[in-house]
């Protein structure tokens, strides 16, 4: 088989569409088109994404040969097999699909200021990653947790996540305190 006839055999079995997969890689929809087609390869980063984003070896994709390995029957496969997972804050109202978590620590806060704040990675290009600002927290236990929370939650295969430990902020000119309440 072809690259693009590999391409789309993995893109299909893993139940993504070209658009989703498109949406992962940070691509158009038509360049995924171009790839089934044959009519061209990917750069050197995005076929080492689309092996990431497939779960199959760059030899499968390109010269078939190895079959990807399906999850066996105690195996637990991803639900939704995007790695990503739709984030949303109801104190920020930020929402965004994200693959990769940071805690990013508040350098010297103020006794009224957050100590941290979760970022989500939406997409990376050759700047680097592409960070999202998600949530605020009180102490490093309580990002830590919703880490942990979201990662379990991909791991279940959910599309889906709402932060349960951020804490609501409000705005003070340029700077920025926990709400009461």
């Amino acid at each position: 088989m072809s690259f693009g006839e590999n391409l789309q055999a993995v893109r299909k079995r893993k139940g993504l569409s070209q658009e989703e997969l498109a949406e992962i890689l940070a691509v158009s929809r038509q360049a995924v088109s171009r790839w089934e087609m044959n009519e061209g390869y990917p750069e050197t980063e995005k076929l080492i994404a689309l092996s990431a984003a497939l779960d199959v070896s760059l030899d499968h994709l390109l010269l078939d040969k190895a079959p990807p390995e399906e999850p066996s029957a105690n195996q637990a496969a991803p639900v939704n097999g995007t790695g990503r997972i739709m984030v949303h804050s109801a104190h920020t109202q930020a929402a965004a699909s994200c693959y990769k978590f940071t805690c990013d620590k508040i350098l010297l806060p103020s006794k009224k200021e957050p100590k941290f704040a979760l970022s989500g990675v939406d997409g990376h290009s050759f700047w680097g990653d592409s960070h999202v600002l998600l949530g605020w927290y009180v102490d490093e236990e309580s990002v830590q947790k919703e880490i942990r929370e979201i990662m379990s939650a991909m791991e279940r295969g959910e599309f889906f996540y709402l932060l349960q430990y951020d804490v609501k902020v409000r705005s003070r000119g340029l700077n920025i305190e926990v709400a009461e309440g």
